[in-house]
């Protein structure tokens, strides 16, 4: 049974002023053929997530540009060493999707000033390699919190220092809804808002990273360490030509 959570009404945007949109946010800086993969986590097991849904929402606003969206559900998930060899389904399923993207999103709520046990669960199952691949590495990262009170950075700020841990390009920008309860409406919409403006902001500039780093991504975490460990020698450019001395 799949993990992924379902969308309801994702093209309905209504806190969206679309005269002010950009449909392509990354005309210009690559290809969006094949759509942008984004896996988005939340951290929250509430029925009435406000991480949950500011990832929702999120993920409209990525569809919307043209890109491909995967919401994971840790409802299933175990601690981390909770079972042997982590040999979970939800475990299996987690690692799959985040190979599978090109650009993550991370939203956490609050709790005691940092993110929740639930988010840390999360990125605590994604090992910085796995049966050869790297489930994170190269991969571009948007950081996103909700808070139960005044605005606070203090989650993101962590997320930012995991995000460079796991070898993912973190984006500039970043989202903090400060009193999440009141910016959601009784259908779990988002209100209109400069809280809701920023996400937008967030998720334009993740599909710029993602688009322009794309063509890039493996140059980018070349690694000299890894070549060593992996005995694969670089040719030069005289001896690519045949040019090298006897």
């Amino acid at each position: 049974m799949s993990s992924l959570r379902t969308v309801s009404d994702p093209e309905h945007l209504p806190a969206l002023r679309p005269e002010y949109l950009h449909r392509n946010p990354a005309m210009g800086l690559g290809v969006m053929d094949p759509p942008p993969r984004i896996l988005l986590l939340y951290g929250s097991l509430r029925e009435r997530s406000y991480s949950r849904l500011a990832a929702e929402e999120a993920a409209r606003l990525l569809q919307f540009f043209g890109c491909e969206t995967r919401i994971f559900d840790p409802s299933d998930l175990p601690l981390p060493g909770q079972v042997k060899d982590d040999d979970h389904p939800a475990v299996h399923e987690l690692r799959e999707h985040s190979l599978w993207s090109e650009g993550q999103v991370w939203c956490s709520p609050e709790r005691h000033g940092q993110m929740t046990g639930i988010m840390k669960a999360q990125i605590d199952h994604l090992p910085l390699a796995y049966k050869g691949m790297r489930p994170t590495q190269g991969r571009t990262l948007a950081v996103m919190q909700v808070c139960a009170g005044s605005q606070s950075f203090n989650t993101v700020n962590t997320l930012r220092v995991l995000g460079r841990w796991m070898r993912m390009v973190t984006i500039p920008n970043q989202s903090s809804v400060a009193k999440a309860y009141e910016e959601f409406d009784n259908a779990g919409r988002m209100k209109p808002s400069a809280y809701y403006d920023r996400i937008v902001d967030v998720m334009e500039e993740l599909v710029r990273f993602t688009v322009l780093l794309r063509p890039h991504a493996d140059q980018l975490v070349d690694r000299y360490s890894e070549r060593v460990d992996k005995d694969l020698p670089v040719e030069t450019h005289v001896e690519k030509a045949g040019l090298a001395a006897d």
